[in-house]
């Protein structure tokens, strides 16, 4: 299986972690990128998917 990767938002910094997911939206623990609906928006300032990219931390 592939490491978990994180995803940041290039508005405000908001990280969003494969393995933890994102409860509030329903995105449980362990969900990958490509698996979050191209409508899902940043639970912090409302970015689109698009703009997320992949950083290492």
């Amino acid at each position: 299986m592939n490491e978990p990767q994180t995803w940041m938002c290039l508005i405000c910094g908001w990280i969003y972690d494969e393995a933890a997911g994102d409860a509030e939206t329903g995105l449980l623990p362990g969900t990958p990128w490509a698996a979050v609906p191209m409508n899902w928006t940043c639970p912090e300032c409302g970015a689109r998917k698009e703009d997320f990219e992949m950083v290492r931390i």
